[in-house]
């Protein structure tokens, strides 16, 4: 009879998060959000040289990496932006551990502020150009063409898993707990 109870609690946790997660989304395809309701995030390349742009991207991708399975636990943006602040130092040692493998001499600095952004468009939504509060990384002088997205609500990340099938492993700590519980 216990097991059943807890079986329960964890069904209802598990409904509780998905239900976050399809409000927040359910929000972003009608438009209900503002500005303030949103973390962008802003990777700022040292140059526009190849090689500047190429460490760009491998930090980018090292960053959804990082950030995906910490976000997927946020349900607002206050929860991302304190995730992101308290994850400050780790980012930046993220983004220097590979700017360090790849021969680079610069570092990286990550800042969160407010900034202007452009009219960009992410599928079937646009996000007007306006003030934004972002995640923004500087790598090197921070000079050359740079990499944006939307962190909160989770516009990159999901695209990301969802196009990058063979990379993602799907792992369900729910499923874990209750496997482990049963046996």
């Amino acid at each position: 009879m216990k097991k059943i109870f807890v079986a329960c609690i964890i069904i209802v946790i598990s409904l509780s998060i998905f239900g976050i997660i399809f409000s927040s989304q359910n929000q972003i395809r009608t438009n209900k959000l503002t500005n303030a309701d949103y973390l962008r995030i802003h990777i700022r390349a040292n140059s526009n040289d190849e090689v500047d742009q190429n460490i760009k991207y491998q930090i980018k991708e090292k960053y959804i990496e990082f950030l995906t399975p910490k976000i997927a636990f946020c349900s607002s943006k206050q929860d991302v932006v304190n995730l992101v602040d308290a994850e400050k130092t780790n980012l930046e040692n993220l983004a220097n551990s590979v700017l360090k493998e790849n021969g680079f001499e610069y570092q990286s600095k990550v800042s969160i502020k407010s900034e202007m952004f452009p009219t960009r468009t992410y599928e079937d939504y646009t996000l007007q150009s306006g003030v934004y509060d972002a995640l923004i990384v500087e790598l090197g002088k921070a000079e050359g063409n740079n990499w944006w997205c939307v962190i909160y609500p989770p516009l990159c990340f999901t695209n990301y898993q969802a196009t990058n099938f063979s990379s993602v492993v799907y792992k369900s700590k729910i499923w874990e707990i209750i496997k482990q519980f049963f046996s």
